[in-house]
């Protein structure tokens, strides 16, 4: 299966509304509102190695019973940045 396909599965199974959204601080200080579903577009163009982080890190969040939004917007924090 492919990465995007796996991600995408794994976002629906989580039920993660891709049009929800949370806000994030640029280095200006500017605040910005981002999408979840900006961050999984900006996962799956990401180089194949940081995706095989991104996904042994999701696995990992998933298997602690952790909420993967957080690490999402870790992620839509550095977009932001």
């Amino acid at each position: 299966m492919k990465f995007e396909e796996w991600l995408d599965i794994f976002m629906d199974e989580k039920e993660i509304n891709l049009e929800d959204h949370f806000e994030v601080t640029s280095k200006s200080g500017t605040p910005n509102i981002i999408p979840y579903g900006v961050v999984i577009e900006h996962i799956k163009i990401a180089p194949k190695h940081e995706q095989d982080k991104i996904k042994n890190i999701l696995v990992e969040i998933d298997f602690k019973n952790g909420d993967v939004r957080h690490f999402l917007r870790h992620l839509g924090q550095a977009i932001a940045k």
